[in-house]
């Protein structure tokens, strides 16, 4: 496997699975979207993202096809076994994985 990939067993897929994360999970809040992170008990990180608010499924797929972009090149950065999804909110259009990791440093920097 390449070393930058993100195969589908790194995502979350199933509605029980963001469930438990929404439920059991610890918040990171910031202006554009919140990250929720809980341990999953397995070796690999997971990554889910929501997306509400945005009216075209165009726009709300380019969202999330930006934040996976992010998310597997700074995968190597997070620790092993947790499971996070990425809640967006109403009016975060990021035109680049640089805008995301910019609100992601500002999320981690109010903690």
């Amino acid at each position: 496997m390449r070393p930058l990939s993100l195969p589908k067993f790194r995502l979350l897929t199933k509605t029980w699975e963001y469930k438990k994360v929404y439920g059991q999970g610890k918040r990171l809040k910031g202006d554009q979207f919140t990250i929720i992170y809980t341990p999953n008990g397995r070796d690999e990180n997971r990554l889910g993202v929501s997306v509400h608010g945005v009216k075209t499924a165009v726009k709300r797929n380019r969202i999330k096809r930006i934040i996976r972009e992010f998310y597997r090149h700074n995968s190597l950065f997070i620790p092993l076994s947790v499971d996070i999804v990425f809640a967006v909110r109403n009016g975060f259009k990021p035109d680049s994985p640089t805008e995301v990791g910019q609100a992601v440093s500002k999320i981690i920097a109010k903690k």
